[in-house]
């Protein structure tokens, strides 16, 4: 198969359907998910949601890349300047096999003890800390230095 994977915006909420009607024209779409829990009405769901938020993946051929835009769903491919822009080499590929069948990705993290970890997202978000703690599956402790001293901080591994 020649071809490249391009990274396309979708529309707000419109992930799935977008997907749908990518490969229901016969393009390969593949939009890796995150399980994660919604309180919703004091109601804990564990929801599918986008890894990367309002972007998905698409593999195809150069010829075939205007064909795309028309796509209900979609916004556009990104492009640099006037041009599509492939990922790297790769990429895709390795995070597909970091996925399950259901297009799940299970990220592995190699940390350790001393490691220095940034913090993503949250009230904490771009701090720059030291692990200090593996704790239950999915959870680390982290050591901020903030205020002359190191404060231990709780998350979640997949924002550290």
């Amino acid at each position: 198969m020649v071809g490249r994977w391009y990274v396309v915006a979708f529309r707000p909420g419109r992930g799935d359907w977008a997907e749908h009607n990518l490969q229901r024209q016969g393009f390969c779409a593949w939009m890796p998910r995150q399980l994660r829990i919604v309180t919703n009405a004091r109601r804990r769901v564990e929801r599918r949601l986008p890894f990367f938020p309002g972007y998905m993946f698409l593999f195809l051929d150069r010829e075939r890349w205007r064909a795309i835009n028309g796509t209900m769903g979609l916004r556009t491919i990104l492009m640099q300047g006037e041009k599509s822009h492939p990922c790297p080499l790769g990429f895709v590929e390795n995070l597909q096999a970091c996925s399950d069948e259901n297009g799940i990705l299970h990220p592995t993290f190699d940390l350790k003890v001393g490691d220095t970890v940034r913090i993503v997202s949250g009230p904490f978000a771009d701090a720059i800390g030291s692990l200090a703690h593996l704790d239950a599956p999915g959870r680390v402790r982290v050591l901020l230095r903030m205020m002359r001293s190191e404060i231990p901080l709780t998350v979640e591994a997949a924002s550290s």
